[in-house]
């Protein structure tokens, strides 16, 4: 008589045990599932930063196949075509992020930034005029001046420039490109104190280098700045400066610089000989 009550008991055991197993294999699969979550966006972490921007553009392509509706994988996408010197490819993808839900400013930022680099400027434009004004950054401000500039919007330009240049701690390129802008506006001078403020913050910055000799250049200093160079960076910087001078029509200076560049170039200087040769086969004519 007591069996039925001792089935019963084993078929609750049983049930039990069914039970907690199903409840150990559901924390198993949620484990398993943070796990694959932390190692993915370490993997998302490496392909941004150290992988080939072609190999990471491939692996977040096909990440994203397989999961469309991850903004985090348009992000990395977009980021990725960008490195990999695909400016157009990587709005496109930035698009598609600004209309997600879980969209931010910085987002439409981002966008902004592939559309000029494709040389979409009134389109980049369209966008920053999107973004709330309360939303701040660094890049969104040099954004804004690099718009400013090329609408030729000096004023509105400088003050961008400045408040970029005050949202970062590494303003060395920002500072060079609001000294490009003022050299090309014919403001020399101020030019030149920007490139020397840039090398502050980076003394290996060659472009910024590069662009001081010229805003001296066009003062007529024909002398090298007092700043850190190498030997080959000496050379490359006198051709630069020759070159200016010639531009401006002072061939005789121009003439000895390019002679002081091929000298100081540890190596043969095969573009600096060519325009010495082009100049003195002119003179000669």
């Amino acid at each position: 008589m007591r069996h039925p009550a001792f089935a019963v008991l084993c078929l609750s055991g049983a049930v039990a045990l069914s039970a907690c197993q199903k409840g150990s294999d559901a924390q198993v699969q949620r484990a398993l599932k943070d796990v694959n979550v932390i190692d993915e966006s370490n993997l998302n972490d490496v392909m941004l930063s150290v992988a080939d921007p072609n190999e990471a553009v491939n692996y977040f392509t096909r990440t994203l196949q397989q999961n469309p509706d991850r903004i985090d994988l348009m992000r990395g996408l977009a980021r990725s075509l960008a490195r990999a010197q695909k400016p157009t490819e990587a709005a496109q993808v930035w698009r598609q992020a600004v209309a997600h839900p879980d969209a931010t400013p910085e987002d439409r930022v981002m966008l902004a930034d592939a559309l000029i680099r494709s040389n979409q400027w009134p389109e980049a434009k369209a966008e920053l005029n999107q973004i709330p004004p309360t939303f701040e950054s660094f890049d969104r401000y040099r954004l804004e001046a690099m718009v400013a500039d090329s609408d030729k919007n000096w004023k509105k330009a400088d003050s961008f420039y400045e408040i970029a240049a005050g949202l970062t701690t590494t303003p060395s390129g920002v500072l060079n490109n609001w000294g490009f802008s003022k050299l090309t506006r014919g403001d020399a001078p101020g030019a030149e104190k920007l490139f020397m403020e840039a090398l502050t913050y980076d003394p290996s910055l060659f472009t910024a280098k590069n662009n001081l000799v010229l805003a001296r250049a066009a003062q007529r200093k024909y002398d090298l700045p007092v700043v850190r160079m190498t030997q080959v960076e000496r050379a490359e910087l006198l051709y630069s400066m020759a070159l200016a001078a010639i531009k401006q029509g002072d061939v005789t200076v121009g003439k000895g610089l390019l002679n002081q560049a091929i000298e100081t170039n540890p190596q043969y200087f095969e573009a600096a000989v060519r325009s010495l040769e082009a100049l003195d086969a002119n003179v000669k004519s």
